[in-house]
């Protein structure tokens, strides 16, 4: 668990326990004590936010779609950036619904739900009611996630459809190479390429090679923002050219390459200061993109 504060904006996270953390990447508390909050996030996982303060919000999805989120909603996986906008006062706790999570909780083809919303009350019913007073109530992350815990793994269940070892499978090829090759996925998994295209859109919402370029360029984006690297030696790692590098970038974080290095916006620095900051907490594929 870690915070990250910047004048009047807030971010906390809280890491899953044994269990739950194949299925959640992260829980999240944000806050921001401003008028109107308005940002971009980059690409990421599916996620599922309470909406604290009950203040008019939307989103702008990458291929410009505009939707406002209902005080409890899903949010499928994102393919780019997502232009965010809410009244503040702003308060939201939120969690990362990892590709076996997706599986366990939605059970349907992710890559129909790619970058939009829908209200979680009609996938889970009044189930989410009560849980999301006593979060409103809640004073920190950590006694969010508390009341979070056992509310996600009732919905869980016991069953992921059989989706853990094929995901465990992808995100370590994922992990494995800066550009892995699909032919390696394909081998350690003993499917077809064609079934390894099929599963990899229903559960990540993505075919592999867009899912092995989405990672690529954020692992560069972090890389640039942490300042452990140069703009140099990132083009080496799996970029053809500097306009590739700058291409690729762009369309997962919304953000050029030199933006990144030389002034962020305060959402993109607060994600990536904070991620690091968990160290070896998380996986590669949540720390490093």
């Amino acid at each position: 668990m870690g915070v990250v504060r910047v004048v009047d904006v807030r971010l906390d996270y809280a890491v899953p326990e044994a269990g739950l953390a194949e299925y959640i990447s992260l829980f999240y508390l944000f806050e921001a004590d401003v008028p109107v909050f308005e940002d971009t996030e980059r690409a990421d996982y599916a996620q599922i936010r309470f909406r604290l303060n009950d203040r008019p919000a939307e989103y702008r999805f990458p291929d410009g779609i505009v939707q406002q989120p209902t005080d409890t909603h899903l949010r499928g996986a994102t393919t780019g950036p997502v232009h965010v906008r809410a009244e503040g006062p702003v308060r939201m706790f939120g969690a990362g619904i990892t590709p076996a999570g997706w599986a366990a909780l939605i059970g349907t083809d992710a890559s129909g739900m790619i970058n939009r919303v829908v209200d979680a009350t009609e996938l889970f019913g009044d189930r989410l009611g009560g849980p999301r007073a006593r979060l409103a109530a809640a004073a920190c992350v950590a006694e969010m996630a508390s009341i979070a815990d056992p509310l996600l793994r009732e919905l869980i269940g016991d069953s992921d459809g059989g989706s853990l070892g094929f995901v465990q499978a992808v995100d370590s090829w994922l992990a494995s190479s800066i550009s892995p090759e699909l032919d390696d996925l394909v081998a350690v998994t003993g499917l077809s390429r064609r079934q390894v295209e099929r599963k990899c859109n229903a559960l990540y919402g993505t075919p592999p090679k867009l899912l092995a370029r989405k990672y690529r360029a954020l692992r560069a984006a972090v890389a640039l923002a942490s300042g452990e690297t140069n703009l140099g030696d990132v083009i080496e790692c799996g970029f053809y050219d500097q306009s590739h590098l700058i291409r690729e970038i762009k369309q997962f974080t919304g953000l050029t390459p030199r933006q990144i290095e030389a002034d962020p916006p305060l959402l993109s620095r607060l994600t990536t200061t904070q991620r690091l900051a968990l160290g070896g907490q998380v996986g590669p594929l949540i720390r490093d993109t």
